[in-house]
């Protein structure tokens, strides 16, 4: 019987969207789960990871962002922390033609599952049924 002081320490991901809206429910979405920062611009979310000490686990950001696109906050933030997974979101869809390799493209309007599902997926994979326990 696991209790909460053998859990695994939750995961944190850093949610960045210039919408409010969006923002408010992706990290509502997430935050029952994980650990969630929010940024509003590329600028903060480069300056929140780093004065943050901890592992971030997942950027989630949008794709089409004023200053600085999610593409660029992405490759700098990777260069920051070489780790981390990257999750982009948009409505424009042409956008998953221009990802790197390893990167992750939701395309908008998703639902709460759809988020918790892909990002569960990306920073928690499924152990083998052949760990131990």
């Amino acid at each position: 019987m696991g209790t909460a002081s053998t859990l695994a320490p939750r995961k944190t991901v850093l949610i960045v969207d210039d919408d409010g809206i969006t923002l408010s429910f992706v990290a509502d979405t997430l935050t029952a789960k994980y650990n969630v920062l929010t940024a509003t611009s590329g600028g903060e979310a480069l300056q929140l990871s780093r004065d943050f000490k901890n592992e971030i686990h997942l950027l989630l950001s949008d794709f089409q962002m004023k200053g600085m696109t999610g593409i660029e906050l992405a490759t700098q933030m990777t260069a920051q922390r070489p780790k981390i997974k990257v999750l982009l979101m948009s409505g424009y869809t042409a956008g998953m033609l221009v990802l790197n390799e390893g990167w992750h493209f939701l395309p908008k309007p998703f639902i709460p599952s759809q988020l918790r599902t892909l990002v569960a997926g990306l920073i928690s994979p499924a152990k083998s049924k052949f760990e131990a326990a």
